[in-house]
C-alpha cells in the first residue's frame, strides 16, 4: 500500500525522500516497481492521495468518518473500513497527547441555585433558544489562560467567547455580552452553565433577568448535565490545543480564534447535525424556514 502512494506522489517529491519519510527501503519500492500493480493497488493508491489531502486541509483533526463524509461528498465511493484500512496504511491519526489542567468550577456556597431546567436535553429545533456555557484553561509558557464559550445547542455553533489571564465575572459576561450582541436572542432563552461563583454572581445573574433569559444549572459535581459543552472542549483540546505548545498566550489566544472562527463554526462536520458545519446547518435552516439570518 504504501509503494503506490510513493508512486503516486514520486513526480511531487523525490523517491528517497519519501521512502525515508515512509520508512520503507529504495530497493524494496524499485523492487515493486518491477512488478504491474493490481487495480485495487492503484485504486488504494489513488484513494490515499485523496486521504492525505484532506487530512492535510482540514488541520490534520479529521478521523476516519469526517475523511469519509468528505469523500462522499466529493463524489468518491467507498466503504468506511477501507478509509480505516489506508489512514492506517499512511500512519496518520486524528489522536493527540492529553495533558492535565486545574480545576475551574468553584462554587460559592452562600449563592442561590437555579434549578436544572435544562435536564440534559441537548435538542432545540430553532436558534437561540438554548444556550450552555462554561468555561476552561490552556497552558502556555506565561502561564494559564482562561476560556469561556456559549454555544447554541441548535447548531452546536459558538456564539460567544472571551479570554483572560484570570478567570472571573468579567470573563464570562464578556462571552455572553459577545453573543447577546451578535445574536440578539428573543426572551425566554434557557441559559444553561455549572454553579461556579462566576455564573452565581449578582451582576451576571442580574444581566440575565434584564435580558428576560432563563437561568438553568448543572447539579454540583455532574459534568453530564452540561455534557454538550464538555464534548466542545474535548474537542477543541484535541484538535488544537493539545497539538501546540505555545510560548505566550497570545499564539494561544490566535490559535484558538483561529479555530473557533474560521475551522470549527465554518468548515469542521459535526457529527450531531449529520456531518456539516455549524455554519452551513444555520444557513439552511434560514433557506428552508425564512428564519432571520444571523
Amino acid at each position: 500500500m504504501i509503494f503506490p502512494f510513493i508512486e503516486e506522489y514520486s513526480h511531487e517529491y523525490s523517491i528517497r525522500l519519501l521512502c525515508q519519510t515512509l520508512e520503507v527501503s529504495e530497493s524494496g519500492y524499485y523492487a515493486w516497481c518491477k512488478r504491474p500493480a493490481s487495480e485495487l493497488e492503484r485504486e488504494d493508491a489513488r484513494l490515499s492521495a485523496e486521504i492525505q489531502q484532506i487530512f492535510q486541509a482540514h488541520r490534520r483533526v479529521y478521523g476516519s468518518p469526517r475523511i469519509h463524509q468528505v469523500l462522499k461528498e466529493r463524489g468518491i465511493s467507498c466503504g468506511r473500513k477501507r478509509v480505516v484500512r489506508l489512514m492506517q496504511a499512511l500512519g496518520i491519526s486524528a489522536l493527540p497527547e492529553h495533558r492535565s489542567k486545574p480545576k475551574t468550577t468553584n462554587s460559592d456556597p452562600s449563592a442561590r441555585f437555579a434549578p436544572n431546567t435544562l435536564k440534559r436535553d441537548f435538542t432545540s429545533v430553532t436558534p437561540n433558544t438554548k444556550w450552555v456555557t462554561d468555561s476552561t484553561v490552556i497552558w502556555t509558557t506565561e502561564g494559564w489562560l482562561y476560556l469561556a464559550v456559549v454555544l447554541d445547542l441548535f447548531s452546536r455553533r459558538i456564539v460567544g467567547w472571551a479570554m483572560a489571564a484570570t478567570e472571573d465575572e468579567e470573563l464570562v459576561e464578556l462571552a455572553l455580552r459577545m453573543a447577546l450582541a451578535r445574536r440578539q436572542p428573543p426572551s425566554g432563552l434557557l441559559h444553561h452553565s455549572d454553579r461556579g461563583s462566576e455564573y452565581t454572581s449578582n451582576d451576571y445573574q442580574a444581566l440575565l433577568a434584564q435580558e428576560g433569559i432563563q437561568v438553568s444549572m448543572s447539579r454540583t459535581a455532574n459534568c453530564w448535565d452540561n455534557a454538550a459543552m464538555e464534548s466542545f472542549f474535548a474537542t477543541l483540546k484535541k484538535e488544537c490545543i493539545y497539538r501546540e505548545q505555545f510560548t505566550s498566550r497570545i499564539q494561544a489566544r490566535q490559535a484558538v480564534f483561529e479555530y473557533v472562527e474560521c475551522f470549527y463554526n465554518r468548515i469542521r462536520l459535526h457529527s450531531t447535525l449529520q456531518y456539516v458545519s455549524p455554519d452551513t446547518f444555520e444557513h439552511t435552516f434560514v433557506e428552508l424556514m425564512s428564519y432571520p439570518s444571523f
